[in-house]
Order: structure tokens, then sequence, then C-alpha cells
């Protein structure tokens, strides 16, 4: 196994109240349940009183948009470790039935306009931007990091952004959001 052995490191000190907001996904390892065609792909996170977060996931897929809900909040709230925990509640089957992934921070520039995103399983990785493009400098290091943190880059995919971004409104919705939670889940 060599270097996948080791934990990957992960950023410390996340400020929740600054990393809230709409981050654009500009490349992922995909899921094998992912819309192949998936644009526009992007997450909202906005912070509870309580301390957790809610997460909006959207992607538009064959003109229709997908998105699915969900609450984040911190594995071990008294660890500094960016690890957080995503619940999301399996819809339309049972409302009642939470699967949790992992989410954490490889990697998040001073200013909190871009992030790297893994998982333990080292299965799935997102590469997040505050804007719909970013500059290859900044991408190459990111897919550089993600290399040392013993993930397959060439598995990547970049993910098409529309600029302007995409709207809401322009698009009926379609609520098929089981591949968002297998995603998360990393199998």
């Amino acid at each position: 196994m060599g270097k996948t052995a080791k934990e990957m490191t992960v950023v410390k000190g996340v400020d929740l109240e600054r990393y809230m907001g709409r981050w654009y996904e500009i490349a992922s390892i995909p899921s094998r349940f992912q819309p192949r065609d998936g644009a526009n792909t992007r997450a909202t996170y906005t912070l509870r009183s309580d301390g957790t977060v809610h997460v909006l996931n959207e992607t538009w897929s064959g003109g229709r948009r997908g998105s699915i809900e969900g609450t984040a909040y911190r594995a071990d709230p008294a660890s500094d470790d960016a690890k957080l925990k995503v619940k999301f509640y399996v819809p339309p089957f049972f409302p009642i039935f939470p699967v949790v992934g992992d989410y954490w921070v490889l990697h998040l520039d001073d200013d909190y306009q871009y992030a790297l995103i893994g998982q333990p399983s080292r299965t799935y990785l997102w590469i997040l931007c505050r804007q719909t493009h970013m500059d290859e400098e900044v991408y190459n290091m990111l897919v550089e990091k993600a290399k040392e943190e013993g993930y397959d880059v060439q598995k990547l995919h970049k993910t098409p952004q529309a600029d302007p971004p995409a709207e809401e409104e322009s698009a009926p919705e379609d609520k098929k959001g089981i591949w968002w939670i297998k995603s998360l889940l990393g199998k």
C-alpha cells in the first residue's frame, strides 16, 4: 500500500462561518452513480444556530436540476480537525433513514476561495472554488496535493460550469438525489 496507508493530512482550525456560502465544483472523482453529463454542480452551506451546517447540493443533467439537502457537523466537536460528517435523509423512500458520509477538508486557502475535499476511503475527491472557474496554477497545485495524499488523480474529471452560473428557476426539478448519497458514502 505504501503511502496510501497513512492518514490524510486535514486542515485545522477552519472557521465554519467563513466557509459558508456557495462553492462550485471545478473537478471531482465522480461516483459511478453520478450522471455522466452532470454540469454546474455546486454546494451551498448555511450555518445554523446550533452549530450544524445546512447543505444543499445541486447539479444539472439533461436540462434538469437535481438537488439534495442534508446536515454537516464536526465529527469530533472537541477536535480542531476539519473532519465533518454529512448526513442526508434518503428521499423519497425513508425520510427517517439517515445516510452519513465523511467530508474532510484537505486543503483550504487563507481567503477561503478554494478547497480540496476528500474522504478516508480516498474513493472520492472534490475541488471546489467560490468562482465557476479556477486558475490553472491553483488547480494543478490542488491536484498535486491530492496526489501526495494518495489519490489516483488520473480519475479526476472536470465539471462543466456555466458562466454566469445556472439559475435554479430555469430548470425543472429532478428529485433523484440518490447518487449524492452514494458518492458521499465512498462505497
